[in-house]
């Protein structure tokens, strides 16, 4: 098949991160799984109270780890988004999040980076990329227990 008649296969799950104020753990983490997945894995992310913009320390941890995630800005949580995922996973926002059946839902317990400087992000990011890289290996993993 020609190049331009190939379509790109869709993705084998989608990922919804959510926290507070989707400034923080949750666009830190859609950020490394966007980065280490590509287009393999669906990401959202937000939040039950977006803050008006992604926190500037988070920023900058991220950036030197390599992953921009300068463009992004902070979105409500919506039904629809939790309901289009695979996978949910909470970061401090309690009960907010609906549940429906179906779902793989992870609660990841990380500090707020809210209000913190970079020094005490690293740790938090480094903490979101173990768990993104172990979240991928789960999803290959029951990808592979799937196929025919």
């Amino acid at each position: 098949m020609p190049p331009a008649a190939r379509t790109p296969a869709a993705p084998i799950a989608s990922v919804l991160f959510v926290c507070v104020h989707n400034a923080g753990r949750s666009q830190m983490a859609a950020g490394f799984l966007t980065h280490l997945a590509g287009d393999r894995i669906e990401v959202r992310s937000a939040g039950s109270l977006p803050a008006e913009q992604v926190n500037p320390a988070a920023v900058k941890a991220m950036k030197e780890v390599g992953v921009d995630i300068s463009a992004e800005q902070p979105k409500a949580l919506t039904t629809e988004a939790v309901q289009a995922s695979d996978y949910v996973i909470t970061m401090g926002c309690g009960d907010a999040c609906p549940i429906f059946p179906g779902k793989h839902y992870l609660d990841w317990a990380l500090d707020d980076p809210a209000g913190q400087g970079v020094e005490a992000v690293r740790p938090i990011r480094d903490a979101i990329r173990t768990r993104i890289e172990a979240l991928i290996a789960e999803i290959d993993a029951r990808q592979k227990t799937r196929a025919p």
